[in-house]
């Protein structure tokens, strides 16, 4: 069921991403923002590198935060961390209560991924998780001119379309992603890199 409510400019958003990829245990970073102007606190965690443990990891991270009452939306960059720890977003909705937006500057492509998962043991079972992900949506960003995808759970494809461009300031990505990625560089790796 998709959730259709009324979006405030200062909604609590959740943004997640991980950091550079160089033991078997991979941080990812959390910043919770009301809309896209304001930051109000920072979470972090860690994710095995290739592992199953993201969708528990998060929900965790989420639930046992002082800002869980307030967070009203759940951003990730992609629905793969830390190689192909792959998060089950209809799970992370079930488990959290708060809907979740993924966030994909380019269409995922499909075929390399099943390719690379044949190495996997449990590669069929990954398969399944990134299917139930559900429909890929191409949506406008920060203006007419430019867009990313998206993929959604507990939330209609309207009010992602709102959010997204409530909080895409500086660039295409929205802000809650964007700052993530910087943090969770910039601590790894000394200084943040990539786009963000």
């Amino acid at each position: 069921m998709s959730l259709d409510f009324h979006i405030k400019r200062e909604i609590r958003i959740l943004g997640i991403d991980d950091s550079a990829i160089l033991n078997e245990k991979v941080m990812i970073v959390g910043t919770v923002f009301r809309g896209g102007d304001w930051m109000d606190g920072v979470l972090r965690s860690d994710i095995t590198k290739d592992g199953l443990d993201a969708t528990d990891v998060i929900c965790r991270m989420i639930t046992r935060s002082k800002h869980y009452g307030q967070i009203r939306v759940v951003m990730l960059d992609g629905i793969t961390y830390a190689g192909f720890n792959v998060v089950d977003i209809q799970k992370l909705y079930r488990q959290t209560g708060i809907p979740v937006i993924v966030v994909m500057r380019s269409k995922p492509d499909f075929e390399k991924i099943k390719s690379a998962l044949k190495y996997f043991q449990d590669g069929e079972e990954r398969w399944a998780i990134i299917e139930l992900a559900g429909r890929i949506n191409k949506i406008a960003s920060r203006n007419e001119k430019s867009s990313i995808y998206v993929q959604n759970a507990g939330i209609s494809l309207e009010s992602v379309n709102k959010i997204i461009r409530l909080t895409s300031i500086r660039s295409n990505i929205p802000e809650p992603l964007r700052v993530a990625h910087l943090i969770a560089t910039g601590i790894i790796l000394g200084e943040s890199r990539g786009k963000a």
